[in-house]
């Protein structure tokens, strides 16, 4: 990066954006105060927080959620954890330690004024739906990444930093994460290879290529346009210059004959437009995607016929048929963890259902992407990993250097030397489309092939799939990319539910069944519903009313003592008749206090009978 200027006002939205290796998150950590830089300086005004979300979930970290997002909150984050234990304690065992243990935090949580911090981590995990006293290292990838964006909400940012927020997420968690977001009140500056997402949320467009930062105001769909605009005048600009500047170089070189009529100044000139033309910032070049064709398949590739598969006891696919022509381009939609992998393997021949029948057809040839990347060795260098020892490899009948492949695929020769281990995510994805696409296929299998791609590799790589002649079967929780690529759609709908619908991600939110006004809708992102039971004696009480029975006896206290200092001041004769209209309102006053007093005995009474009961 060259002297970057970035101004972020309070409010904005702005997606950073560029290709991988650019410096994005690099860019991040600057402004996060995480890494030192060469030159210039961060201004961070009136104190302004800065929180930061990263795009790796910590393999070491562990415990309860609370205390998790509780961390958010700096030095007082210990006084915070100890109270809410001592409260969890006390409904759990309710003996005379963890009373004295609560009492305690009670009173260090008053000295510190920690009252309003704990309200704060307390109202951030309900907004995000997440069960305080839950172990972090049970939750899905997706519910890890809403711990730590809650963790980020608790120190209440005035500017948050999200890079790659919506990676590993399922659709639903990122449909979640977008109304969030509209509703935050703060400043967002974001990175993405999401377009919908983009779309979205991004007010501003701010722009990484080649160490200068672009500035674009409004939203993605204007950036387009603009930039394309900038593009074709700045083409037009170089081809003129570099037209004059072939003129100048035939006349500095006419020789002996125009020497006479040689101008100082113009020779000067030359020299100076040689200077730019040298120092021209190139566009980084683009990846060229090409794949090897396999044989035609039979018409038919793929049939199954009531398909039923369970894990665990637990149905994944249930009743599944479907027919698959060559040429099908089919989307599969769902929730992390619903089974889209299983299906993908039940539908190649890797796992046997446990009901029903599959049919490959004829000539099927598989190329497999994998989402996890298991097909790559970390240890073997990017040159070894795709040739396997070879000089060169073959691409449709055309043999070619396996440095040059490579360079398609933005991997220079020093890279290309470099072992896996030392590659960021996207340079790995690229590194296995390079490796998929040397495999003759006429069924391509991707298992989310768009995480960590940059948007116009994700742009080249549609192209590609929607030229390709083959069958496609495609595991994506990018809306944009389905919507682009697939022709048809096989959803999970729940219980092992698998329905079709033609069109992508789109059509099938247009298409699918309106939900049953009996049934509750399952919020955008949750996980599996939680549905509380209703209060009843002989039940366990739910976190919250254990919370309420651990602060009733200090609340009751509290208003015995308000209600005290309000009979004081009405034992005063000389109230009556100094101030008359006071002596009302703190009749007033009182009974309103005795009621709250009632109902909060009542309370009390009610909780423990239930948790007695």
């Amino acid at each position: 990066m060259n002297e970057v200027d970035l101004n972020i006002e309070a409010n904005e939205r702005i997606c950073l954006i560029g290709r991988n290796g650019e410096g994005k998150s690099t860019l991040m950590k600057v402004i996060a105060g995480e890494i030192p830089f060469d030159d210039g300086e961060v201004r961070v005004e009136g104190g302004a927080r800065i929180a930061f979300l990263r795009q790796e979930v910590p393999d070491d970290m562990a415990g309860r959620i609370f205390d998790l997002v509780a961390d958010g909150l700096g030095n007082l984050a210990g006084l915070v954890k100890d109270y809410h234990a001592a409260c969890v304690s006390l409904a759990e065992s309710g003996d005379e330690a963890a009373m004295n243990h609560l009492s305690v935090a009670q009173q260090k949580m008053e000295a510190a004024g920690g009252w309003a911090l704990e309200q704060r981590v307390e109202e951030v995990i309900s907004r995000m739906e997440l069960d305080p006293d839950q172990e972090f290292s049970a939750l899905s990838g997706g519910m890890k990444r809403r711990v730590l964006l809650a963790r980020a909400l608790a120190a209440e940012p005035d500017l948050l930093l999200l890079d790659e927020p919506t990676n590993h997420l399922d659709i639903e968690a990122i449909a979640w994460l977008e109304e969030f977001l509209l509703g935050w009140r703060g400043s967002l500056l974001f990175i993405t290879h999401d377009r919908a997402f983009l779309r979205r949320l991004a007010t501003r467009i701010v722009e990484l290529d080649r160490g200068m930062i672009t500035d674009w105001p409004g939203d993605y769909d204007n950036y387009l346009r603009r930039k394309a605009e900038r593009e074709n005048a700045e083409a037009r600009e170089n081809a003129r210059f570099d037209k004059k500047l072939a003129q100048e170089e035939v006349w500095i070189r006419q020789g002996i004959k125009a020497r006479r009529t040689r101008n100082e100044g113009r020779v000067r000139q030359l020299q100076a437009m040689r200077e730019a033309a040298r120092e021209r910032r190139s566009k980084q070049g683009s990846v060229k995607l090409a794949m090897n064709k396999g044989e035609l398949s039979g018409k038919l590739v793929c049939e199954a016929e009531n398909v039923s598969y369970a894990w665990d006891g637990n149905p994944v696919v249930r009743n599944f048929s479907a027919t698959i022509l060559r040429g099908d381009k089919l989307g599969i939609i769902g929730p992390n963890g619903c089974g889209k992998s299983t299906l993908l393997n039940l539908l190649l021949g890797k796992l046997k259902p446990d009901a029903g029948d599959i049919r490959l057809g004829s000539k099927v040839e598989v190329a497999y992407f994998d989402q996890l990347r298991a097909q790559l060795d970390e240890e073997a260098t990017v040159i070894d990993n795709v040739s396997g020892g070879s000089d060169s490899v073959t691409i449709n009948g055309h043999s070619k250097h396996i440095i040059s492949y490579l360079q398609d695929f933005l991997f220079p020769p020093a890279r290309a030397r470099q072992p896996v281990k030392a590659l960021s995510g996207g340079e790995r994805n690229r590194l296995l489309l390079a490796k998929l696409f040397m495999k003759p296929a006429n069924l391509l299998v991707m298992d989310e092939p768009t995480n960590d791609l940059d948007v116009e590799t994700l742009e080249l790589l549609e192209e590609l799939l929607l030229n390709y002649e083959g069958t496609l079967l495609l595991v994506s929780h990018d809306r944009a990319f389905l919507d682009n690529v697939v022709t048809s759609s096989l959803v999970f709908e729940g219980q092992g539910q698998v329905n079709a619908y033609v069109g992508g991600y789109s059509d099938w939110l247009a298409q699918r069944p309106a939900p049953e006004e009996d049934k509750p809708r399952q919020k955008a992102g949750t996980e599996a519903p939680r549905v509380k039971p209703q209060s009843a004696p002989g039940r366990k009480l739910g976190y919250k009313e254990q919370r309420e029975l651990a602060r009733l006896p200090g609340d009751i206290e509290a208003m015995e003592e308000r209600r005290a200092n309000v009979e004081q001041a009405l034992s005063d004769p000389e109230l009556y008749q100094s101030d008359p209209e006071k002596a009302q309102s703190l009749s007033g006053e009182l009974q309103e206090v005795v009621a709250q007093l009632e109902a909060l005995y009542l309370r009390w009474d009610e909780l423990e009978e239930i948790q007695g009961g």
